[in-house]
């Protein structure tokens, strides 16, 4: 009986919506706003719900996951799961039963259904590293088997064995860690995970790549740093030998952060922040021929951060966070790219659509109608209906 009462209970605070979450809107875009700064958001695989880690701070005070319900063609948000720590990349396992949270000094596990429902502890399991680690950004296998976590201060993606972790073995989870340069973030996966596409922000010295990139933040001294690079990761290897799992690392451009796949697995697109620009490579190349992978470079606005593909390949989105201008001086947009036409450079922007402060994520529905947008310094969750959006480009 009191079971009873608690589920019909939980069930109440749950926001009811129609049957079909994944109704697109009446309008292009609908927005909800969040208590603290969303650094990524991602969709559960029924489109019902949306999950995003947040940074607070005086304005937004809350740092943790805020949990969306999505449906009719509206959002509201459902909890707020307040952590003590700032949560930037997550990711949901396949099995839909535990968000993976980056925590800055390693990784938590929360429990999806208690996030839903707002009722106990949501945090399962920790892996905890050095706090100097800076783990930034999380990625899953297909079967739910490998856990990949960007260290941006360790200059490595450490490796984890996701079930041992569930089980709460903590740090005897970690099976390793794959060398990368300063500061890697993206962990994309190839469509048939073989391969795992990750970014660094510049070289190290002893890579001996020539300085050739200014200081992005106008604020940092020193001189110029070399270029940063897309890494090639072998994902078979990576499960038992991260440390010789490195197939490949191919200069990309000043500052690269964010990286997209194609679905045929053929291309990947990379922003570069410093660049203001976007980057298409050839994913054969990158694994056998570095030094002639890229496809071409699209200008697009200033510090490009996230970056999504969309239409079966057709069509780029990259999100201009202009992060290191003053907010509100302009150039937050998102730019819209004919993927086809890479090689035009410029020709290839179709053009752009509008933005919040500081676009930091752009995620994809499974159904692939829509985008899921993080606006982080607007403090918003934004959904994008992508037919309807690239009828009205700016």
């Amino acid at each position: 009986m009191r079971l009873s009462l608690l589920t019909a209970l939980l069930s109440a605070a749950i926001p009811t919506f129609a049957a079909n979450c994944q109704a697109l809107s009446a309008t292009p875009t609908v927005k909800v706003d969040l208590p603290g700064h969303p650094f990524q958001a991602v969709s559960s695989r029924d489109g019902c719900w949306i999950f995003a880690g947040m940074i607070g701070d005086g304005e937004r005070p809350v740092s943790g996951i805020a949990v969306i319900r999505r449906g009719d063609g509206r959002l509201e948000l459902a909890q707020t799961a307040k952590l003590e720590h700032a949560v930037t990349g997550i990711v949901l396992t396949h099995d839909g039963k535990v968000l993976i949270a980056a925590v800055g000094s390693g990784v938590w596990l929360l429990d999806v259904e208690r996030l839903k429902t707002g009722a106990g502890d949501p945090v399962v399991a920790r892996v905890d590293e050095e706090q100097s680690s800076g783990s930034v950004y999380v990625n899953v296998t297909r079967d739910d088997q490998i856990l990949f976590v960007s260290e941006e201060r360790a200059r490595a993606i450490t490796v984890i064995d996701l079930p041992r972790a569930r089980s709460g073995a903590g740090e005897k989870s970690i099976i390793g860690r794959i060398p990368a340069g300063n500061a890697p973030i993206a962990l994309t996966l190839s469509p048939d995970e073989k391969w795992m596409y990750a970014t660094s922000q510049s070289a190290l010295p002893d890579w001996n790549w020539p300085p050739m990139c200014d200081p992005e933040n106008p604020q940092a001294k020193g001189g110029k740093r070399p270029e940063g690079a897309v890494i090639v990761v072998d994902v078979i290897k990576a499960r038992t030998d991260p440390a010789n799992a490195v197939a490949a690392r191919v200069a990309a451009g000043c500052n690269p952060v964010r990286l997209a796949i194609s679905p045929k697995g053929d291309r990947v697109y990379v922003t570069n922040r410093k660049d203001n620009s976007v980057r298409a490579l050839d994913t054969s190349k990158l694994r056998t021929d570095g030094a002639n992978a890229l496809i071409g470079k699209v200008p697009v606005g200033t510090a490009p951060v996230p970056v999504v593909v969309v239409q079966n390949g057709a069509r780029v989105i990259a999100g201009n966070s202009n992060r290191f201008g003053t907010a509100g001086s302009g150039n937050q947009a998102l730019t819209v790219i004919d993927a086809v036409r890479f090689h035009e450079g410029k020709a290839a922007v179709l053009g752009s659509l509008p933005a919040g402060l500081f676009p930091r994520s752009l995620a994809l529905t499974s159904d692939q109608r829509t985008v899921i947008l993080a606006n982080f310094g607007s403090g918003t969750i934004e959904t994008l209906d992508i037919k309807a959006c690239l009828k009205h480009l700016m």
